[in-house]
């Protein structure tokens, strides 16, 4: 099945603690169905201090279900994502607008 989010794309978060906040996507695990989007659903993780590494209270980015994100079109918008035949290559396209996501 091809991958309506992927790696990159600008996405809003439409439920939970971070409702509404707008991010990258840096990561994608598809057989668990969730993302990390940068500066969304932050923790803090204590870590021990190493000679590499200060140590301390540091925000780690967790996962977010694919679900509760929605990718942002060019007007702003959260919109859902179709696929069609573009000559014989498959594109993304936002369900709002009508525009090719990935050329």
């Amino acid at each position: 099945m091809a991958a309506k989010l992927r790696k990159g794309d600008k996405v809003i978060v439409l439920t939970g603690k971070d409702k509404g906040k707008t991010g990258s996507i840096t990561s994608v695990d598809p057989k668990s169905g969730k993302a990390i989007v940068d500066g969304i659903n932050i923790s803090i993780r204590a870590t021990r201090q190493s000679q590499e590494s200060q140590g301390g209270r540091i925000p780690k980015a967790m996962p977010i279900d694919l679900s509760n994100l929605a990718i942002v079109d060019a007007k702003g918008k959260a919109t859902r994502v179709g696929f069609k035949m573009d000559g014989d290559k498959k594109v993304r396209f936002a369900k709002t607008t009508g525009d090719v996501i990935d050329a």
